[in-house]
């Protein structure tokens, strides 16, 4: 059984402000299920502000939450200045007690998001790999019925950086986010498992913008192109 003692949470932003709002409003409510609890780890957010034109710092002070600012127009690097400016900040302590959650400005985590998080971390798991469902209210039906035909019981795992939990000690032993445009979630994963991390997919789904132009060249956004010009026959 492992107690964790600090949480962080981890939002790389980049021009957001119009779905930023809603996504620190879910985490708000996410982190305060986690202080209802006895012996809850202190906790906090992070929004990391990558080359932002737009209001989005405006509307993480207004959220009281803390930023960071990076110029590197690249999420992978956003998510690592994220957990580097966490971990400058625990003040010691054993990897094992340091969770960090992720997800993304497009997003919104239910309730139980962190406190799943914490109970998946006592039971011995070092990886949450989560996972998404696209905002059906972005999305023509014939889309949405095709994601979750195919994305029900998928037949392999998926990554999402908008619903990714680690310890600290297993994203060092990973070797941390690579600085890459995109897919940077999915070599940390792979490196994780391949350095002998526990992993799980269990865990709440996340609700994520069912737009078909994000942020990167292809992401979750790029998948809901495809599906969108190539519907699933009947």
């Amino acid at each position: 059984m492992r107690r964790i003692k600090q949480l962080h949470v981890i939002v790389p932003v980049h021009d957001e402000e119009h779905l930023l709002p809603r996504c620190l409003a879910a985490i708000g409510r996410a982190v305060e299920e986690v202080r209802r609890r006895p012996r809850a780890p202190a906790v906090d957010v992070t929004v990391v502000l990558d080359a932002c034109t737009d209001d989005s710092a405006l509307v993480a002070r207004r959220a009281g939450v803390r930023t960071v600012r990076i110029a590197a127009r690249e999420v992978g690097q956003a998510r690592a200045a994220g957990v580097a400016d966490a971990v400058a900040r625990v003040g010691g302590g054993p990897p094992t007690a340091i969770w960090i959650a992720n997800t993304d400005a497009d997003s919104c985590v239910p309730a139980s998001w962190l406190t799943a998080q914490l109970d998946l971390a006592r039971d011995g798991f070092e990886l949450m790999v989560g996972r998404v469902r696209p905002d059906r209210s972005e999305l023509a039906d014939e889309v949405v019925s095709l994601w979750w035909r195919r994305h029900r019981a998928p037949v392999r795992m998926p990554v999402h950086g908008a619903n990714l939990g680690f310890s600290l000690a297993a994203y060092q032993r990973a070797g941390g986010y690579p600085a890459v445009g995109e897919h940077e979630d999915v070599a940390l994963v792979r490196a994780a498992i391949d350095a002998g991390c526990r992993w799980t997919q269990a865990g709440p789904w996340v609700s994520t913008s069912g737009r078909l132009h994000g942020r990167v060249a292809g992401g979750f956004a790029g998948y809901l192109r495809t599906l969108a010009a190539e519907p699933d026959p009947a």
